[in-house]
């Protein structure tokens, strides 16, 4: 899943990245209000965690502005203040769920999983490759044999072109996915991972192919 982070406290932003990378996530940080509101017209992103006290524009206006442009992805709205008016006006603006600061890690990744639940987007128990079975939720791949382990950077490697239902998918939307818009990692390190999970999957019939100058697609009885 991509998250995008918007918090103008830089290691508070870095400190919930690297939770939420570790745990296998691709992550978006953004610092300032107005480049947040830009960022997100066009962005790919699943979820956000959105701090309300922001520079160059409140996060309160970032999330109405969200919720006019009919996103209705999921918010997490963060703030140091704890008075109920506030959580109020962040609930009403269009927020999913609130969380005051200091909070604790476990919670704040407790709270983006059962949003992620919630998603309007219609929730699969299950995906049927072939042989194998790939749970989203979960994160998890399943063969005739039980469960297969995959690494979190291939995991979403699968998960990308799993979602795509055999539509190509650019290196570009690969590397997003796995580190996040706006990172210095090498698109040839897609090559790598897409190499290492093409191993893994054929002894099952599934593979990757690639398209020339396109991209990549997820293809079942290969």
């Amino acid at each position: 899943m991509r998250i995008v982070i918007v918090e103008d406290n830089e290691s508070v932003a870095k400190g919930i990245a690297y939770v939420l990378q570790d745990t296998g996530h691709a992550v978006d940080l953004i610092h300032d209000g107005a480049a947040a509101d830009a960022f997100l017209q066009n962005d790919g992103a699943d979820l956000v965690v959105l701090d309300i006290n922001l520079p160059g524009m409140s996060g309160i206006d970032v999330l109405q502005n969200m919720r006019r442009r009919g996103d209705r992805r999921p918010v997490l709205l963060l703030t140091a203040r704890s008075s109920t008016d506030e959580r109020i006006a962040g609930l009403d603006a269009g927020a999913d769920d609130y969380l005051v600061k200091p909070f604790e890690m476990p919670e704040l990744e407790a709270r983006i999983r059962a949003l992620a639940r919630r998603r309007a987007t219609p929730v699969v128990d299950s995906i049927s490759l072939g042989a194998l079975t790939f749970d989203p939720e979960r994160r998890q791949l399943s063969g005739p044999d039980g469960d297969i382990d995959v690494p979190r950077r291939e995991m979403s490697v699968l998960e990308t072109l799993t979602a795509a239902q055999g539509r190509t998918v650019s290196k570009a939307h690969l590397l997003d996915s796995v580190y996040g818009t706006g990172t210095d990692v090498e698109e040839s390190v897609v090559e790598v991972y897409v190499s290492r999970l093409r191993k893994r999957l054929k002894p099952y019939g599934v593979g990757i192919k690639v398209q020339r100058g396109l991209g990549y697609q997820l293809q079942v009885g290969a």
